[in-house]
């Protein structure tokens, strides 16, 4: 008796076993379900999500912001990029954003933006387009009101950007507006009287005291840190690719801003530190060579900027005192072929572009995206239209049209009755024009027409903006 109750506990404990085992792997796969309903959930949630953010950005990405695109351009300075960055986000209150822009360095640079996630906005490079190359590609990707472009051989301090921004919009005619500092070329550079950095943020502290009776004009401004308006750059356009790793593009790009009449203002109660020239040292005996390149572009370029500076003020003053507003588009020619990043070639026709319908023979000239949307659209125009006006050179009662050139080889754009002076060898070859034919006259026949806005060069370009 006892022996049969024994196996009949023993029976029980085994089917509780079972039933227990039953009950112990059901709960586990429904909870291996649950994992699995729930991974699934999750994944599609999060392309969901992520398809949703896509398109979001997407929409939102023309949309700028009411604060400064502080762009820095970068080569192999790992270390001046991190204290660069970690002063903007120390000594910056107001709204803007960081894009940096890596020219392919070698040093790690990829590496650490990648690992900054959000903070800044970054591009690598390919190759190195130098400052010039850098500059562009951050201005294309800003979206701030104001741009900055920022050495990342530099400090910001204290109060550094409300001073430059309260300068910049105290006169809708300032283009540009610099800060001073430690070490630097020309008149931005002051006497200072730490020697170190600890040292040096004590002092700009004291020293950035926002007053007025401290901003003052000047003739140029060095790049290293320039504050302008986006509507400018739209203005004015890109800086010359031509000028090859760096040197003489801000120059360059100061003649351009005050040709259109806006001034270059100095705010000198305004300090940041700049180690100076970092990037172009490290060229070594290469230094010398680029910069005597660039200089000799830029004289062939302009010849003597500051004549024409003066001379295209005056023409818009006009003979009766009254001011003509002064835009790129003024100082580019017409009766040319252009194309922007497409493959749609426009025929530039007294202020508007025209599509051109037919593959036309004459040249056709690249521009930026920027320089070829400031002319609105008008009619199309047929291809075999532009190859008779290109080749024109003389209008009604044989009035000069077109290309005219004088006996000492100076050469003109006829254009409304106007006589524009092409300011250089490299202006005519910019746009092509030394392709057109040309019509030669004797001065006192030029004398008789009215003198027009001179036709200055466009931007080089080697990357496709």
């Amino acid at each position: 008796m006892a022996s049969a109750q024994a196996s009949s506990r023993r029976l029980r404990r085994r089917r509780g076993n079972r039933s227990s085992a039953r009950r112990q792997r059901s709960v586990a796969g429904l909870r291996r379900r649950s994992a699995i309903y729930k991974k699934a959930r999750y994944e599609e949630g999060f392309a969901d999500g992520y398809r949703e953010g896509v398109q979001t950005g997407m929409q939102s990405y023309p949309i700028g912001f009411e604060g400064t695109s502080i762009i820095i351009p970068t080569y192999n300075q790992l270390d001046m990029l991190k204290q660069c960055i970690s002063s903007i986000v120390e000594n910056t209150d107001l709204p803007y954003e960081i894009i940096v822009v890596d020219n392919a360095s070698t040093d790690g640079t990829k590496a650490y933006l990648e690992k900054l996630g959000g903070q800044v906005r970054y591009r690598v490079l390919a190759s190195n387009q130098g400052f010039a190359g850098a500059i562009n590609v951050g201005m294309m990707m800003a979206k701030g009101s104001t741009i900055l472009l920022l050495n990342n051989d530099t400090l910001v301090t204290p109060q550094w950007l409300d001073n430059m921004l309260a300068c910049l919009h105290s006169d809708d005619r300032i283009g540009m507006v610099g800060p001073v500092t430690n070490f630097i070329s020309g008149d931005q550079q002051i006497k200072v009287p730490y020697a170190n950095v600890r040292e040096m943020y004590a002092f700009a502290r004291q020293y950035n005291q926002q007053d007025p009776a401290r901003w003052r004009r000047t003739d140029r401004l060095v790049g290293f840190c320039l504050l302008f308006r986006k509507e400018l750059f739209h203005q004015v356009g890109y800086f010359d690719e031509g000028f090859e790793i760096g040197n003489f593009e801000d120059d360059d790009y100061n003649i351009r801003v005050r040709m259109l009449g806006k001034s270059l203002v100095v705010a000198e109660d305004t300090f940041i530190h700049h180690y100076g020239s970092v990037s172009m040292r490290a060229l070594g005996d290469r230094q010398a060579l680029v910069h005597e390149r660039n200089q000799l572009y830029f004289m062939d370029k302009w010849l003597n900027p500051y004549d024409w500076i003066h001379r295209i003020r005056h023409i818009a003053n006009g003979t009766d005192g009254s001011a003509a507003q002064v835009d790129m588009t003024g100082l580019f020619p017409s009766g040319i072929a252009v194309r922007g990043i497409g493959s749609s070639v426009y025929w530039i026709d007294n202020g508007t572009r025209r599509l051109v319908e037919g593959l036309p023979t004459i040249p056709v000239v690249r521009l930026s995206q920027v320089d070829l949307l400031r002319w609105p659209i008008s009619d199309p125009i047929g291809s075999w239209e532009i190859e008779a006006l290109w080749h024109e050179t003389e209008g009604p009662e044989g009035q000069p049209r077109g290309g005219v050139r004088l006996p000492d080889g100076t050469t003109f754009i006829i254009e409304q009755g106007k006589a524009r002076k092409i300011v250089s060898p490299a202006a005519l070859l910019s746009w092509q024009l030394h392709e057109k034919p040309y019509r030669t006259l004797q001065p006192e026949e030029l004398a008789e027409l009215e003198e027009g806005f001179p036709i200055i060069p466009h931007p080089m370009l080697r990357q496709v903006l």
